[in-house]
């Protein structure tokens, strides 16, 4: 009979960020840095862009399939944004955290509360700019947008960054090589977190103290 030992839960990691603080390129960097981790690919009721594939960017529903999906309790949190629902699976998470892989949620503050009470045990990082010049002038960098839309996203950003206290991490986006090492280093510290060491190294630890037959 095989004695083979299923490997412990995964970490789940909520990361967020304010818009202009760099949050998708160093979650994309940490991606593919850190083998076993895995973006969790949310669902959404918008049409599919140019170049997008369904289950690879996101999970394309109509409206009536999300709802259903709502009203089930399938998602570890939802909301609308302008004219489109996105969420994120419950049983894709699940499934994927219980075969023992890291996965991180790449939402905002109001998905990480509805995470954070689905799943406590979830480790959340905020990730911020250094200043408030610096994100006005990343934000400006996007594109010719006016000055009114400039203004309005800053001021989304200041309501995001006033949430920071929520989370367990602060990582600052002064140099981008800083901020992705620094999320390495936090994607490893639980990784070596004693409860998870303790199943990974069972029979180490049983043969060290002179344990079992």
């Amino acid at each position: 009979m095989s004695s083979e030992v299923a490997p412990p839960r995964g970490n789940l990691f909520i990361v967020s960020a304010p818009s202009g603080a760099g949050k998708t390129s160093l979650v994309r960097a940490l991606l593919s840095r850190v083998p076993g981790l895995e973006l969790s690919v949310s669902s959404t009721t918008r049409p599919p862009r140019h170049g997008e594939s369904d289950g690879v960017d996101y999970h394309f529903l109509d409206e009536a399939q999300f709802v259903e999906r709502v009203e089930a309790g399938r998602f570890l949190e939802y909301a609308r944004v302008f004219d489109n629902l996105y969420g994120t699976s419950r049983d894709a998470v699940e499934t994927r955290l219980d075969t023992g892989a890291d996965v991180i949620l790449e939402i905002d503050w109001q998905g990480a509360q509805q995470v954070r009470q689905a799943l406590p045990e979830a480790v959340s990082v905020f990730i911020l700019p250094p200043s408030r010049a610096e994100l006005r002038r990343r934000l400006s960098e996007r594109g010719q947008d006016p000055a009114t839309v400039i203004e309005r996203r800053l001021a989304e950003a200041v309501e995001e960054i006033s949430h920071y206290a929520e989370y367990d991490y602060l990582v600052v986006n002064d140099g981008f090589e800083q901020a992705l090492s620094q999320l390495h280093s936090l994607v490893e510290a639980q990784r070596l977190a004693r409860g998870r060491q303790g199943q990974v190294h069972a029979a180490t630890l049983a043969e060290l103290l002179g344990e079992g037959g």
